[in-house]
């Protein structure tokens, strides 16, 4: 029979463990707290519990208040209730949460947009729809290489809000929302109780899959919908059969008037060409014979030549690291179908992906500080490297993009 001690050591060690997936911090006292110090969880039967956020935020405003006065204020509330809900004033509200009041419900869109076309407009309108006037969030994932994603970030950012304007505000440039889950683990912090994600109808069964799949675990909604933007038809003209895919394939092709036909008209022909120009820099090539093979760069613009490369076991075989261009998530490739690859995360959560809808992870871009649950991350250049030299600097680990490089620039003895 174990021990009352053994029985408390084992459901604390359940509980750290998914806390530690989680990156929540004990208080100390069985309570768990989120990345900004939140009270979030307690421990119970040896799992997380996690608090109803609306309900703990109620109890924290009654103790502030006088015993005296909540009687008349909670009545005053009820009154005023239909004329009070908990949408946001236009007046108030920012993408990154305006007063810092948040509604029920978020509508999120998680995509590359790289590069951003005149379709991902429709995306986002069906956002807009959807959101009904509550919280919306457009996040642009962080994967950048010279083949499928040529924009970096922040110029992505940019040009996206010059595109669509009427959503500028709504775009977040964070460099943490790596993924979906992410994504899902900020919103679920931020205190909101409904989430909605909206994508095309092509990528409508996968999100749906692993957002409800992990609720619960990574996070916890009351509810999750996953809305169809509308049908996408690749052979389609204009916005219809629109996509990134072919935008990279009109810069190889350096046919500037495809590439146009690709952007809304809020763009104006410099601002295209200047995006047109940052894609081809993006590729790192300058003529046509420079670039890498068509199925490499816009796979859905030659499926023979990736299928080609698939069955011949020439890229993406077991073991390899892949990551998801749609979730953002990145796994090791435990199984081939014929068409598709289930994946693992480093933190045990599974995925599946069509084979077109995946690239190559290389050590030379981790951002993590270790390689594996052994091996520290030393490889130079790699965003964890950085992050290991920096934790060896005093002080630097308060420091937000800390670049340890101007830092020894800046404080080395110049020689006379």
């Amino acid at each position: 029979m174990k021990s009352f001690f053994q029985f408390l050591t084992e459901a604390q060690s359940q509980a750290s463990m998914q806390a530690k997936k989680l990156n929540l911090k004990s208080d100390g006292h069985g309570g768990w707290l989120d990345s900004r110090g939140k009270f979030v969880a307690t421990t119970e039967d040896g799992k997380l519990k996690f608090v109803d956020k609306k309900k703990a935020k109620g109890e924290e405003e009654a103790k502030a208040q006088p015993k005296a006065q909540a009687k008349p204020e909670e009545k005053e509330k009820k009154e005023t209730a239909p004329e009070t809900t908990s949408k946001k004033s236009d007046d108030d509200g920012d993408a990154e949460g305006g007063s810092g009041e948040t509604t029920e419900t978020l509508t999120i869109a998680f995509g590359r947009f790289n590069p951003p076309t005149v379709g991902h407009g429709k995306l986002l309108a069906a956002a807009q729809k959807a959101a009904q006037g509550e919280d919306m969030k457009i996040y642009p994932s962080r994967s950048q290489d010279a083949k499928k994603n040529p924009l970096d970030p922040d110029m992505k950012v940019s040009f996206m809000k010059k595109m669509f304007p009427d959503y500028a505000e709504n775009i977040v440039n964070d460099d943490e929302m790596k993924s979906i889950f992410n994504v899902l683990t900020m919103a679920d912090e931020g205190g909101y109780r409904n989430v909605n994600i909206i994508v095309g109808s092509d990528r409508q069964a996968e999100f749906e899959n692993l957002a409800t799949k992990y609720n619960g675990d990574l996070y916890n909604f009351e509810n999750i919908r996953v809305i169809s933007a509308g049908v996408r038809d690749a052979d389609a003209e204009g916005v219809e059969g629109m996509s990134a895919s072919k935008m990279r394939k009109a810069v190889v092709d350096d046919d500037f008037k495809a590439f146009r036909s690709g952007t809304p008209k809020e763009l104006d022909d410099g601002d295209t060409q200047a995006l047109f120009d940052a894609v081809r820099a993006g590729m790192k090539f300058k003529k046509k014979k420079e670039v890498a093979e068509m199925w490499e760069i816009a796979p859905k613009c030659d499926p023979k030549g990736l299928r080609n490369q698939y069955v011949g076991g020439l890229i993406y075989r077991i073991g390899d690291i892949v990551e998801s261009l749609h979730t953002g998530l990145v796994g090791k490739i435990i199984r081939r179908g014929t068409n598709h690859l289930i994946c693992v995360t480093e933190e045990d959560y599974m995925f599946k992906s069509w084979i077109r809808d995946v690239m190559e992870y290389t050590e030379k871009k981790m951002e993590r500080r270790m390689r594996d649950k052994k091996h520290p991350n030393y490889l130079v250049g790699t965003g964890g490297y950085r992050k290991n030299v920096q934790a060896m600097v005093p002080g630097s680990g308060k420091i937000k993009n800390f670049n340890i490089e101007e830092f020894i620039n800046k404080y080395k003895i110049k020689k006379s």
